[in-house]
């Protein structure tokens, strides 16, 4: 007989909550949109299994001790918005040596990445739950990440709309004081608008420099492989640019930003 869940009951007991960081934090305008979409058996299962062992619930409260939640000093890089994790399981399973704490309000994407990282043997990776500016600004220690990864952020296309879009100054700002000097911030969109702005905030950034010589958009690494997304965007016609920049040391006298 299938379950009929009371109100306020949490739809993975043992999984995800739905608003971790609750009313603990001001509410603003955010970058990323709560999608509803319906999780399969096998996603279920693995949120409902290995959430406890694997996943963190993005509540604001502490700040992460990345080795401790990895077990390991390995380089920690955190990827921002995964969708349904090929990528990131393709990512962690060609660089082992890397941890990646992959964030992002999914829940069928966060069951699916936990499903690969459970069946491809993928310990060093993390599925966070909840807004990704609490994390860096109130759960990651200053110079804690070695990198960065935004892929195909939500482009937010109408003028009116483009306050939302995650790349902008303050992010930036936010993220310089999280990421060590030599880091890498690497963007990627199929919305050239988008892309043309990201390369215009991010080289107009102090603490950011452009890894392409030309100081314009980089070729696709090898180490990031295609996205389903990407794969749909290529279909109708887009081009897909990559920008990579590096954090720069830090400037003698001046103290990395806080975010705060």
């Amino acid at each position: 007989m299938r379950h009929i869940r009371a109100k306020g009951e949490p739809r993975f007991p043992d999984g995800p909550m739905p608003d971790p960081a609750g009313s603990h934090f001001e509410r603003r305008i955010r970058s990323f949109q709560p999608r509803r979409s319906r999780v399969t058996a096998g996603q279920a299962d693995a949120l409902q299994r290995l959430w406890p062992k694997w996943g963190l619930d993005i509540d604001g409260q502490q700040v992460l001790d990345l080795a401790e939640l990895f077990g390991n000093a390995n380089r920690v890089v955190l990827e921002i918005g995964f969708g349904m994790g090929e990528a990131t399981a393709q990512m962690a399973a060609a660089d082992p040596g890397t941890n990646i704490l992959a964030v992002d309000v999914h829940t069928p994407g966060q069951g699916n990445l936990l499903n690969l990282a459970d069946q491809s043997g993928l310990p060093n990776v993390r599925v966070g739950n909840g807004d990704a500016i609490i994390l860096l600004r109130e759960m990651i220690a200053p110079d804690a990440l070695d990198g960065l990864r935004v892929y195909f952020p939500d482009p937010w296309p109408k003028k009116r709309h483009h306050k939302r879009r995650l790349i902008q100054p303050e992010f930036l700002d936010l993220a310089a004081g999280r990421i060590r000097p030599g880091g890498i911030v690497h963007c990627a969109t199929d919305w050239e608008p988008y892309a043309e702005q990201m390369l215009d905030v991010l080289s107009a950034h102090p603490e950011f420099e452009n890894t392409a010589s030309d100081g314009g958009f980089a070729s696709r690494p090898e180490f990031r492989p295609p996205t389903r997304f990407e794969g749909q965007g290529l279909e109708k016609g887009h081009v897909v640019n990559d920008l990579l920049f590096r954090r720069v040391q830090h400037r003698e006298g001046n103290q990395p930003p806080t975010g705060a």
